[in-house]
């Protein structure tokens, strides 16, 4: 059959690929998006997870930080995301460390019973203040080419904290800063969620960047109706402006030469175009090409998404309202976070996995069905650090049952009644199976190593997109400056095909 020609042929219907579909549509150019599920998505998907049960989870991702405001307003969606007054909550004995996203008093109180000498609150309020002002200076520069290591850092211009943040081990400036380690620990976790990694390695440094630089805040808020809601918003815009969407088209090889890129699917459909985006792995795009494939750390997370007849309570006391309405961290002290990842290193599955979880219905109840809202069900999301998909290689059902053990145990040490108790439904996904579900390579929803946000002095101008064949570019995770949802690798890949004019 004759190949169909486009300006732009887009892998993948995540929302990285609808973002680069529909700013390159907007500019009048001629686009095809591929997507092999049957669900557009990707990692953003809203599904029923549960049967006979009307409650609409985002699968795979849950909370947005680090897409942009101008990624929002340039594409014109109708989406929304809530602040959660809550920042984190984490138990400790019979008591617990609460933590409001805005400093007030009743954080102090709860740092001043941990340590009321003051010395966590003081070091606590100035780390997260150095913090703040180099995520508001570097977050304009992630929609922009990449700067080289020296621009970035003469434009940040903050020598001290670029210093700790980009140059050295996180670790060791947590060290520095913090004496308590259970206070260590709520600071260490956002350098490792889903990167498998000790305090003391550069990968770290990395996550924690993107956990904490999102729209020059750092604030993870909750999308209302589910990260589904974004997707929606994208499909309606990108197709108004004549995107075309093909779904069941699995891609099985691209050839690229001087007249064009040509990709086929396994119904035996040819896409012709001058450009290719490719919202795959890395690795999957290599293996597409015929190419060696890179090799990345393994993917590092546990995912298990749960309804609740009703939240649990809990030893300490507190309103689970509060506790769950921002991320409640259970076994994550520093000490429990480097040796979970030595014992994890070592093949060994953890006893009590450092989990973190939050419930999305106490913000957003929509994705519930009015059955269910009125009868007090409640959705939560839980994340397993230090569980590489290494853990799972030998027998990933018996791995997964284990880790699920694991990942209950650790949250029931602190529940006054079993958390099994209340639990009305439960899916549990490994690393291996999101690789099974949505191509992650290894599990990996990074899709590779996480990169700092700047190219090295001295290589050639960049948007961090680029691959060795200039009409092929990555507009997913794999990015430099990919990772999470961002939509940023998106608005970054169609900006580098419109600059080739």
């Amino acid at each position: 059959m004759k190949a169909k020609k486009y300006d732009v042929t887009i892998i993948g219907g995540g929302h990285n690929g609808l973002v680069a579909a529909t700013y390159l549509a907007k500019a009048g150019k001629s686009v095809v998006v591929l997507e092999a599920n049957t669900e557009i998505g990707g990692a953003t998907q809203s599904v029923q997870a549960f049967a006979g049960f009307d409650a609409h989870l985002s699968r795979y991702s849950y909370l947005v930080s680090l897409l942009p405001d101008k990624i929002v307003e340039d594409l014109g969606l109708s989406f929304e995301c809530i602040s959660r007054e809550v920042s984190s909550y984490t138990p400790y004995a019979d008591k617990g460390l609460y933590v409001s996203r805005q400093w007030d008093e009743k954080t102090a109180a709860s740092f001043n019973e941990l340590d009321p000498i003051g010395t966590e609150a003081k070091a606590w309020q100035e780390f997260y203040g150095e913090v703040a002002e180099f995520a508001q200076r570097i977050a304009p520069t992630l929609v922009q080419p990449l700067k080289t290591r020296s621009e970035l850092k003469a434009q940040i211009d903050l020598p001290h904290t670029w210093d700790y943040l980009v140059e050295k081990p996180i670790g060791v400036e947590i060290d520095k800063r913090f004496k308590n380690d259970l206070v260590k620990g709520v600071v260490l976790t956002d350098a490792l969620i889903g990167t498998f990694a000790s305090a003391y390695d550069l990968q770290a440094n990395i996550c924690f960047l993107y956990h904490l630089m999102g729209n020059g805040t750092g604030e993870w808020k909750v999308p209302v109706g589910g990260m589904g809601a974004l997707v929606k918003e994208l499909i309606r815009v990108s197709t108004d402006l004549g995107v075309e969407i093909k779904v069941d088209a699995t891609v099985t090889s691209i050839v690229s030469d001087q007249s064009g890129v040509a990709v086929r699917t396994e119904s035996g459909d040819v896409y012709q175009s001058d450009y290719l985006l490719s919202n795959a792995a890395p690795a999957v795009l290599a293996k597409l090409r015929g190419k060696p494939q890179p090799q990345s750390l393994d993917g590092s997370q546990m995912k298990i998404n749960i309804l609740l007849k009703r939240l649990p309570q809990l030893k300490s006391g507190i309103d689970p309202r509060l506790a769950f309405a921002g991320t409640f961290h259970a076994n994550e002290s520093f000490s429990q976070l480097e040796q979970t990842y030595n014992e994890a290193k070592s093949g060994v599955m953890p006893t009590k996995m450092p989990i973190e979880m939050y419930c999305h219905t106490l913000s957003d109840p929509t994705i519930l069905g009015p059955d269910l809202q009125a009868a007090g069900y409640q959705t939560l999301t839980l994340f397993g650090l230090h569980t590489p998909a290494s853990l799972f290689d030998s027998d990933n059902d018996a791995a997964r049952e284990a880790a699920l053990v694991s990942a209950l145990a650790s949250v029931n040490e602190y529940l006054a009644e079993p958390i099994q108790d209340v639990i009305a439904a439960i899916e549990v996904k490994t690393p291996l199976d999101l690789e099974d579900a949505i191509a992650l390579p290894r599990g990996n929803i990074f899709h590779k190593d996480l990169s700092m946000p700047f190219r090295e002095d001295g290589s050639a101008p960049s948007w961090g997109v680029e691959t060795d064949d200039p009409r092929i570019f990555i507009c997913g995770a794999g990015a430099i400056r990919g990772g999470g949802v961002s939509g940023i690798p998106g608005h970054n890949a169609a900006m580098a095909v419109l600059a080739n004019k």
